[in-house]
């Protein structure tokens, strides 16, 4: 009996295994949400903010 989980997207049952090309998300369609979210920047990693990434600071083109 394959391990489900719910989808963080969706909520529905997922497969864990490796027989789901998506896990931990029960389908494509819910992994390309939760990329456009963090694209988005609906989610994010917290952590220090850095004076270079701030708009506007000196020196500063934009460049990564």
């Amino acid at each position: 009996m394959p391990k489900l989980a719910r989808c963080p997207t969706c909520r529905k049952p997922a497969r864990l295994g490796e027989d789901n090309p998506w896990r931990p998300f029960c389908s494509e369609r819910c992994k390309l949400i939760d990329l456009g979210e963090w694209f988005g920047e609906e989610h994010y990693i917290a952590g220090p903010e850095s004076a270079s990434w701030e708009k506007g600071s000196e020196g500063d083109d934009g460049a990564l």
